[in-house]
């Protein structure tokens, strides 16, 4: 496939699509409950605002958290003042939705009232607020136990001048970016997601006039400007010049993605570019689609398919490795040595760290690859559970290239990932299980 074609087909399938109407749906619903209970009409679309990245316009399919400003009446503001103010309205904020949704989870946290739809595998975060008059909003923070300025209008109107101004390439790219983080397991936010682009776009007018036929070499750039950025601990918002947090650096895993986008380029025009952008985005790149006949059954499963998938928190896994007679030893210190795995050897595969609250269920990816496995007909990669809570074990068996992937989904949405190569040397592999 022609470059313009792979990010053609890339940009289609990375649409929010059908899930917007049902998005719309539930936004009208909670503002008709609220102006209910703050104007006494039942109006369906007044007085609130979509922000984040599906009122920026870069979210993608999966998107999981919806961000919604409520208006608040001003004349109410002196009743909410005070220390008790900010948690007196989000409570009578959540009281109202639970008239509307009596079987739903809705409950306060912090700054929101989360309103989880199950059946969707989205949440609305409800943000009640008063406008004032240069177009911010005072939003309540329970902990600060006071109301905090918070400035979205300027984020969107930032992000529509660059989209603008680069022919919608700045909202390509952030999709694009949105579905590396998913992919790659990058615990980065959206908003900081849209503020890096636009940095990005800010540094070189290169790209602001391109077609789709460049966006290959677009996307090396800017991975390579990502992954040059210097730590730090927060960025300056598009825009509102609001504080925007780092959760953990990401520069690391932008340095493997212009890797791959290199060796992608470098195959253009060969199935094997498809596959390398694939490694970069994920299952959104399109594929040839005529397929050469294989030898093998092709039984990998895609976590995307049986979840949506918005990464918001980290999780990492490591992998005891143990034979008779030998001490236990870490295959992460075995990859930084460049040691191989020989044949015979016990693999325990187990999370070491996660910042997602319980409780979370563990999905893992057992993918053998190479001539070998093809061979046997037994590259596996189907999705299955933990061996033992937040454990997999396995077995060596032939050589290959293999990779083991971790998921953590909570309701019903995958919000960490990590994944662990396991390069077997010899006669030996992983194949099978405990």
């Amino acid at each position: 496939m022609k470059t313009a074609e792979i990010f053609d087909g890339f940009l289609e399938n990375l649409k929010v699509g059908a899930k917007a109407s049902t998005i719309s749906s539930r936004r009208k619903e909670i503002a008709k409950a609220l102006n209910k209970e703050f104007r006494s009409n039942e109006s369906c679309i007044d007085h609130t605002l979509m922000v984040g990245s599906f009122g920026r316009h870069t979210a993608i399919k999966g998107v999981s958290d919806l961000d919604l400003i409520f208006i608040l009446p001003p004349g109410i503001r002196s009743t909410y003042e005070g220390d008790t103010g900010p948690r007196r309205m989000l409570e009578r904020v959540r009281d109202a939705l639970k008239s509307r949704y009596t079987n739903t989870d809705i409950r306060v946290d912090q700054c929101v009232v989360r309103v989880q739809f199950t059946s969707n595998a989205f949440k609305f975060e409800v943000q009640p607020a008063f406008e004032n008059d240069d177009g911010s909003f005072d939003y309540p923070d329970t902990r600060a136990e006071r109301w905090m300025v918070t400035k979205p209008r300027e984020e969107i109107a930032a992000t529509k001048e660059c989209s603008d101004r680069t022919s919608t390439n700045m909202r390509h790219l952030a999709r694009m970016a949105r579905a590396w983080k998913n992919q790659n397991g990058v615990n980065i936010g959206g908003l900081l997601i849209d503020t890096l682009v636009h940095g990005f776009f800010s540094k070189t007018p290169d790209y602001d006039s391109a077609g789709t036929s460049s966006f290959d070499l677009m996307v090396r750039d800017f991975f390579e400007f990502l992954k040059d950025e210097p730590d730090q601990d927060y960025y300056r918002a598009l825009g509102s010049n609001q504080r925007v947090n780092v959760k953990s650096r990401f520069q690391p895993k932008a340095k493997k993605a212009y890797n791959c986008c290199l060796e992608a380029i470098a195959f253009e025009g060969k199935d094997s570019a498809n596959k390398k952008w694939r490694e970069v985005f994920g299952t959104s790149v399109p594929l040839k689609t005529i397929e050469s006949v294989r030898s093998f059954d092709d039984t990998e499963q895609f976590i995307e398919d049986r979840y949506p998938i918005d990464i918001a928190h980290s999780v990492k896994i490591d992998c005891e490795v143990t034979q008779a007679g030998w001490r236990p030893t870490s295959l992460r210190e075995m990859l930084r040595d460049k040691v191989l795995l020989m044949p015979n050897k016990n693999l325990r595969f187990k999370v070491t760290s996660c910042t997602v609250a319980h409780p979370y269920e563990v999905k893992w990816k057992v993918l053998n690859r190479g001539p070998e496995a093809e061979r046997r007909n037994n590259i596996r990669g189907q999705i299955i559970d933990s061996s033992v809570p937040n454990v997999r074990k396995e077995r060596t068996t032939f050589r290959g290239e293999h990779v083991v992937e971790c998921f953590v989904v909570k309701e019903g949405v995958v919000v960490a990932r990590d994944r662990i190569d396991v390069p077997i040397s010899s006669t030996s592999g992983v194949a099978g299980g405990v």
